[in-house]
């Protein structure tokens, strides 16, 4: 016997009974994009392998471990995208979007990363990028960022999230800030924690972030960061906090908030929540000034953040966020009577839509009355639409509400569609 076919291990079905809350969710997400006149952009799944590797940093962990990577039948180096920022930088350029211009724009969809499926992370997970372009000065920073604030608050999640800051500087302050963590760090090699080893040549500053309890001991006595400031990022970040102090934003300035991706600079930031038990980054984002032109575009300051929806949808389902109304499928179930009445009445509840884009209707195809009226009852339908012979030869239909105390009511096709627009579906 075949063995039963099944998903991948780490990359999920989500079926129609988890669906409402994504959808809930996105439905936020695209009003806060709007409010702040983003614009939507779609990418490939697939990119040429050299995006990632030239973009996100050879050495990064998601290069180096956790890409999808393979070639072709051609033998061209190809990739499941593991993050957004890449493909719509690459998409920008090859469109001519950032020349003499500024963007902002927002994307959403499924990534990649092969990495060990647990609870909030997989293998196929999905993203939301948000990403502007064009515009050097902090505003721009504190405008996303405010964004994220208001957005949480639409979600009711704002008490349950902590906003943490920094400034990585400038690429040439960063580097040498580098060279002087590599030197301090290579005197306890032998003590540092197995990953952090083999950053140490190639991505240091992921160092500061390790969850081992030694490293984190002589991480505290490194070097840091502020030492290494430039006046431009350390000017730039002192307005940005100077603009969250005026909106009201708590947040914390971590010096060891380094974000995991070789192209950031000067901002970065970072939402975190313990409500998921182990803390953990619901949004997190900075400045990649340097990355368009890295990948052959011209000097394009930029700034983004991206969020795993699968993480938030855990959030909101674990605080009891999502509004019971998401996941009602049905306003009102019709039930038919008599021989053939079902498909002849078809026309007349198409009038039915028409009248009332928004309703939720439910026809039950097949079966007895009895059995129909059962699955108008538990459908979750406010109002059973009952049409038997008699009501299909008058052009009317009768009402039985399901859920309240009334009457069935029988009435006109066009007293149908003013009787169920009044109701608070």
């Amino acid at each position: 016997m075949a063995k039963q076919l099944q998903a991948i291990r780490g990359m999920n079905d989500l079926l129609p009974e988890q669906s409402p809350a994504w959808q809930y969710l996105e439905s936020k997400l695209r009003h806060s994009m709007a409010a702040y006149s983003y614009r939507e952009v779609r990418m490939p799944i697939v990119e040429p392998s050299p995006l990632f590797s030239r973009g996100i940093g050879a050495g990064t962990d998601i290069v180096e471990k956790e890409m999808y990577a393979f070639e072709d039948r051609n033998g061209e180096g190809l990739a499941l995208r593991p993050e957004g920022t890449a493909g719509i930088v690459r998409a920008g350029i090859q469109h001519g979007l950032f020349y003499n211009q500024t963007q902002r724009l927002w994307t959403m969809g499924p990534m990649f990363r092969y990495e060990r499926p647990q609870k909030g992370r997989y293998r196929q997970f999905h993203q939301f990028s948000v990403e502007a372009f064009g515009m050097a000065g902090p505003d721009i920073d504190a405008e996303l960022i405010l964004l994220t604030a208001r957005l949480w608050k639409e979600l009711g999640i704002d008490k349950h999230v902590r906003l943490e800051l920094n400034t990585l500087g400038t690429l040439e302050a960063r580097t040498a800030y580098r060279a002087a963590l590599v030197e301090y760090l290579s005197q306890y090699e032998s003590e540092l924690d197995e990953d952090s080893q083999r950053r140490l040549s190639i991505n240091p500053l992921r160092i500061l972030d390790s969850k081992d309890k030694r490293t984190q001991e002589i991480v505290a006595d490194a070097p840091v960061m502020s030492d290494y400031m430039d006046q431009e990022s350390a000017e730039h970040f002192q307005q940005l906090r100077d603009i969250l102090d005026a909106a009201g934003i708590e947040y914390v300035v971590n010096p060891t908030l380094v974000r995991g991706l070789d192209y950031y600079s000067k901002t970065v930031f970072e939402w975190i929540t313990d409500s998921l038990g182990a803390q953990g980054t619901v949004c997190g984002g900075g400045r990649y000034d340097a990355l368009v032109e890295m990948l052959g575009g011209k000097p394009t300051p930029a700034i983004g953040f991206a969020m795993g929806i699968e993480r938030l949808v855990l959030m909101l389902e674990t605080l009891e966020l999502v509004p019971e109304s998401v996941n009602k499928t049905v306003d009102v179930a019709v039930v038919t009577r008599g021989e053939g009445v079902s498909g002849k009445a078809m026309p007349m509840l198409e009038e039915i839509r028409t009248g009332l884009p928004e309703l939720k209707m439910l026809v039950n195809c097949g079966g007895g009355f009895k059995g129909q009226m059962k699955r108008a009852f538990s459908s979750g339908a406010d109002f059973a639409l009952i049409i038997g012979e008699d009501e299909l030869t008058a052009r009317q239909v009768s009402i039985k509400p399901l859920t309240t105390e009334g009457e069935q009511v029988t009435m006109s096709v066009a007293e149908a569609i003013s009787f169920l627009a009044k109701q608070s579906f």
